[in-house]
């Protein structure tokens, strides 16, 4: 189907149909090289990344398709679009299915040679630009909108603000930042409930008590999670105008930042 700016909503399909995942399996084996590192986005996760996102992130789907409707309702025509940490490229079409007819220069970025490699193969003839590079050293500029789609909870925290600050000042006047994450919340039982919410969520999924627990392991101290109100206040904090919650399915969200 050709991309036009009054077909969005329906997902992009190029990576995560099923008929070309691969499933997710690692948590289910005893190699050290999978355990031992925590977790890293080298070549064991690239291949089975469609499948673990999926199965891990509750409103993946739906935020993908919101990504689309926002691109297509900010895009700017002749400006830069960007996917921060775009792994496989989702929200990379995304943005190129929404942003049809604006004749924006898009660019998915990440740090992992496994996923661009992967992405690059994935979105090959799409008008997109892969890059690997680390998202902190980036060129963001002449930007309309810019994607931050479950990355922000991977940066060291003292450089969370720098890559906001950054990303601010690479907007345009009326561009957006869409910020997804993994959050966490102010009260310990709050966090808790919405923790095990989670848990039954990946469990719905065909996950077992085994493979939670070791990847629980593998991301401790890797992902790191902040409230809401840490985002909004850093936000602020950097220049954005006004920020807004968008959605929210458990412990999982997405804020739209205005420039």
């Amino acid at each position: 189907m050709p991309v036009t700016r009054s077909n969005i909503f329906p997902l992009p399909n190029f990576s995560f149909s099923l008929a070309c995942m691969t499933r997710d399996t690692l948590y289910q084996s005893d190699q050290p090289a999978i355990h031992n590192d925590g977790f890293v986005f080298d070549d064991h996760v690239t291949r089975v990344f469609a499948d673990m996102i999926r199965r891990s992130v509750p409103g993946y789907g739906q935020t993908l398709q919101m990504v689309e409707l926002l691109a297509h309702q900010y895009a700017q025509p002749d400006s830069r679009m960007y996917d921060l940490g775009c792994s496989l490229g989702a929200a990379t079409m995304a943005l190129v299915r929404g942003a049809a007819g604006q004749n924006c220069r898009i660019m998915g970025v990440d740090n992992s040679p496994a996923m661009v490699e992967r992405c690059s193969d994935l979105l090959k003839g799409e008008p997109v630009e892969i890059i690997c590079q680390d998202i902190l050293e980036c060129d963001i500029r002449d930007a309309s909108v810019v994607v931050l789609n479950f990355v922000l909870q991977f940066i060291a925290k003292p450089q969370r603000q720098t890559l906001i600050r950054h990303i601010r000042q690479g907007l345009k006047p009326g561009g957006v930042l869409i910020l997804s994450e993994k959050i966490a919340f102010a009260g310990d039982e709050e966090n808790r409930h919405q923790v095990e919410l989670h848990e039954a969520f990946k469990r719905a999924n065909g996950y077992s008590e085994l493979e939670i627990s070791r990847k629980r392991t593998a991301l401790e101290n890797i992902l790191i999670p902040e409230t809401l109100d840490d985002h909004h206040q850093r936000l602020q904090q950097a220049g954005f105008s006004a920020s807004h919650t968008w959605f929210q399915c458990f412990n999982f969200a997405s804020i739209i930042a205005y420039a």
